[in-house]
């Protein structure tokens, strides 16, 4: 299926997708569904967008942990 065909995927979907990968554990239905969803483009978004909540994250804890 060609990726212009693909249905839009909710933000809730996609959240929980790079989440899961950021865990590293996935159902093969989980995963099979959202190949077929999920464009990639909104995985590398997504990716983009957790990495960054991931790092202020660890970037805020250790600033309380120092002071």
């Amino acid at each position: 299926m060609d990726e212009h065909n693909k249905p839009n995927a909710s933000m809730l979907q996609v959240a929980k997708a790079v989440l899961a990968a950021f865990i590293g554990i996935r159902k093969k239905d989980d995963l099979e569904n959202d190949a077929a969803n999920i464009k990639p483009s909104q995985v590398i978004i997504g990716g983009l967008i957790g990495g960054a909540i991931f790092v202020v994250t660890i970037l805020f804890v250790v600033k309380i942990i120092v002071n």
